[in-house]
């Protein structure tokens, strides 16, 4: 069973790690790392995570990926206007006048164009031309450290004065860097062929997917986030289309256990993954289920 079959399920477990970083800032909290308040568990929404495989593929600059006449736009991103963007694809298609009533021939093309919107899906119904809604067959969950993580704001000085006063009186400037010493983050996945059927999700798109998600931090780098990795990434296929088994069963076979819990964790030398090996999973007790550890 290939982990780039659309037309089957697959789930995965995700897990990566920030050492002096912020993964995620909150801007309700002056862009401190984003915490469980009741646990100082970090988070790291879904939202930050999909930005990564978008900008990966965006980034890639080759052949026709990053091109949405080929199929591989993004359409969520900065700077672009998503309405623009959605006449344009009415235009392909021949319709141009606008609609309250959702065009399924725009919501297609927009499927065809863009990467994005066929994984993730997106609210096309913000304009003056109606393209309804896509539910995306992938979704990923918010990450969550396995342990607590300490938020630090760390105050610095800026060499380099903004104002002439400042430059006359010699007076330093003060900036803040928010970051956790380290933290390790799990997330889960899903892939529901279902939706991707829908979508026009296609074996190439699931191999981007799996290349992007082995890849997320590699092109990401800068000073909030510069040393991040991805630490494992452990897909489940199954022969079923509707599934062998629920999820939450074959994500429990991943444990990730401290080797020391006697000070809090700095480096992720300090854990140890838990897994069966790689291959089918009958052995145990998930007939049809095949284990692909890809990092």
């Amino acid at each position: 069973m290939s982990i780039t079959n659309p037309k089957t399920r697959h789930e995965f477990v995700l897990l990566f790690d920030v050492v002096n970083g912020n993964p995620n800032g909150d801007p309700d909290a002056g862009n401190l790392p984003r915490v469980d308040p009741e646990t100082m568990h970090g988070l790291v929404t879904d939202v930050a995570l999909k930005r990564k495989v978008r900008d990966y593929v965006q980034n890639l600059q080759r052949d026709e990926v990053g091109n949405p006449a080929e199929g591989y736009g993004i359409f969520i991103q900065s700077r672009v206007a998503l309405n623009m963007l959605i006449e344009q694809a009415g235009d392909a298609v021949g319709i141009k006048q606008k609609s309250k009533v959702p065009q399924d021939a725009v919501r297609v093309e927009l499927c065809r164009r863009y990467y994005d919107i066929r994984l993730f899906g997106a609210v096309l119904s913000t304009g003056d031309l109606n393209a309804g809604q896509v539910r995306g067959p992938i979704q990923i969950t918010f990450a969550r450290s396995l342990h607590p993580v300490a938020p630090l704001d760390l105050s610095i000085t800026r060499k380099a004065r903004t104002t002439e006063e400042r430059m006359q009186t010699g007076e330093t400037e003060m900036g803040r860097k928010p970051i956790v010493p380290y933290g390790l983050y799990r997330a889960h996945g899903f892939f529901n062929p279902y939706l991707a059927e829908q979508t026009g999700v296609s074996e190439r798109d699931l191999k981007l997917f799996w290349e992007s998600m082995q890849n997320l931090f590699e092109f990401d780098r800068s000073a909030a986030r510069g040393e991040m990795a991805v630490r494992g990434l452990f897909v489940f296929t199954h022969d079923n289309p509707k599934g062998n088994a629920p999820a939450h069963k074959l994500f429990e076979l991943v444990q990730v256990r401290r080797l020391d819990d006697g000070r809090p964790p700095r480096s992720f030398g300090e854990y140890e993954i838990v897994a069966p090996p790689a291959g089918p999973l009958q052995a145990h007790g998930f007939p049809g289920i095949t284990l692909t550890r890809l990092v």
